[in-house]
């Protein structure tokens, strides 16, 4: 079984993707190679919910199980598992109520992410208090100062033969790669990085059609979304050079929202002279029986201004330096409320 977190974006695609093909590719050698040997090991991806369109190309992308839409499948699966590989995420929480159907079959675990890990921490919402699990993991490959899931996906399985790297997975990697750097504009300062990219184009990688297949693909709703958000919604703190974005539930549902249309927004406001920090907050409504809407809040940030202890010690999130996540459950006029309170705690005046 190979888990990756809700609301998949490129790097949690590419990294259980190219896990997939990998392990597939491992059982079928034990049949080439040994007699009178079969095989029967069943490689399964399940994602908590649905992931953008614009992924539905990936290489494997068709064979992939949405818990949200087959549950009863997804749990007989996770249930008679013997091996998990989980993939850009380190907290059970981060896939929803398969966490806790995971943790309580005893197999092995493999942690595979580039997220800073925090073994035990309590939420920052008052309402709720949320621990994770000490040591819920039997084996990590955790880099911190990875570009992304996939860059340590790549070292694990082809590192030491990037000529015998399959186009399918080369092609997986390169996606994480480049969604989870935008495009290599953050988190790629690695000489190393670019070893790993020009191994990749030598495996067959056509990174211009995957880029057009990742960036190009937008609906017209998408692009009024944008304009509507980057109008209305954009926010200024120019003595912080700080901008907001703030997106409820009902704009985006009057803009025919699609997981994927709010991808890249966080970044925008950088480009203006004088914004260093950006934040994006987006609202999911509350679901049948769950009395809050959940806040899912992006930060980015450009130079040496770290916002990823910001996000964990305010929004119960984490990340990179200049790119990280968090939530709130609540109201979008509470999250911006504590958005506005901590800031000035955790922004480099310059």
């Amino acid at each position: 079984m190979i888990f990756t977190h809700m609301a998949p974006d490129g790097d949690a695609m590419g990294s259980s993707l190219a896990m997939w093909h990998w392990c597939k590719e491992q059982r079928d050698n034990v049949q080439s190679t040994k007699d009178n040997v079969q095989c029967t090991k069943e490689v399964t991806v399940i994602v908590p919910n649905a992931f953008p369109a614009f992924f539905n190309w990936m290489p494997g992308a068709d064979k992939i199980l949405v818990y949200e839409k087959n549950q009863m499948k997804c749990n007989e699966i996770i249930a008679k598992a013997d091996l998990f590989i989980c993939t850009d995420f380190n907290d059970p929480k981060r896939i929803g109520p398969m966490g806790e159907k995971m943790l309580a079959n005893g197999c092995p675990k493999i942690l595979i992410d580039h997220h800073i890990l925090v073994e035990s921490q309590k939420s920052k919402d008052r309402d709720e208090v949320a621990q994770r699990p000490k040591e819920w993991y039997d084996e990590k490959h955790v880099d911190s100062g990875a570009s992304s899931a996939c860059e340590i996906v790549y070292k694990l399985i082809a590192a030491e033969r990037p000529l015998a790297l399959k186009a399918e997975i080369a092609t997986c990697i390169y996606t994480g790669l480049m969604t989870d750097t935008g495009n290599f504009s953050y988190n790629s300062t690695s000489a190393e990085l670019y070893d790993i990219i020009a191994s990749l184009l030598r495996a067959g990688v056509q990174k211009d059609a995957i880029y057009d297949a990742v960036f190009n693909q937008y609906s017209s709703d998408r692009m009024r979304l944008i304009g509507y958000a980057l109008h209305r919604k954009m926010r200024i703190y120019p003595e912080h050079h700080l901008a907001l974005i703030t997106l409820t539930a009902d704009e985006l549902e009057r803009y025919h929202h699609q997981p994927g249309d709010c991808e890249g927004l966080v970044n925008m406001p950088l480009q203006i002279g004088d914004v260093f920090y950006s934040v994006f907050m987006r609202e999911e409504r509350a679901k049948p029986g769950t009395p809050k809407s959940r806040i899912r809040i992006s930060f980015r940030s450009q130079g040496d201004r770290p916002v990823n202890v910001w996000a964990s010690e305010v929004f119960r999130g984490g990340g990179h330096m200049n790119a990280s996540g968090g939530e709130l459950f609540g109201s979008m006029d509470q999250a911006v409320r504590l958005f506005e309170q901590s800031y000035g705690k955790y922004i480099k005046k310059d």
